[in-house]
């Protein structure tokens, strides 16, 4: 549904930073589905780790941001676009499975309220439909 220059210019991050490809599925305010393709060429790699490369657990979580992100701009109004979205937290945060190079990530962001400003959703990655990594995170739009 929307391709990478969708995501950047909605998002404001940029390579490398920037952790969602493509997103395949969203309804506005309530659910949103985005894919991460990990490749070897990951620049985090080469120190996480050297001759066992697996993507860091935080990395993973800011994926799930990114799409969570995305969701709450598309449901928003023009003068809350014009904001940048900051967390808030994270919690109960559990990594279950290593994603590794070569491997995509399906990240499922469901939200679990909004309101005062506030987004809070339930995040999940999956690798071949095997959860990864999940948790709760909140966040906030903000003046840039």
């Amino acid at each position: 549904m929307l391709d990478i220059n969708e995501i950047m210019k909605i998002l404001p991050h940029r390579y490398p930073f920037l952790m969602v490809d493509r997103i395949v599925e969203v309804d506005p305010a309530k659910r949103i589905v985005g894919l991460k393709n990990v490749t070897i060429n990951e620049p985090y790699f080469q120190g996480h780790f050297p001759g066992h490369p697996v993507m860091p657990g935080v990395l993973i979580v800011e994926a799930m941001a990114q799409v969570a992100g995305i969701m709450a701009y598309l449901a928003s109004d023009d003068k809350t676009r014009n904001k940048l979205s900051y967390f808030m937290s994270i919690d109960s945060a559990k990594f279950r499975k290593p994603v590794f190079p070569g491997d995509q990530l399906r990240i499922e962001v469901v939200t679990i309220f909004s309101r005062r400003g506030i987004w809070s959703v339930s995040g999940k990655a999956y690798v071949d439909g095997v959860l990864a990594t999940e948790a709760e995170l909140k966040a906030t739009f903000a003046e840039k």
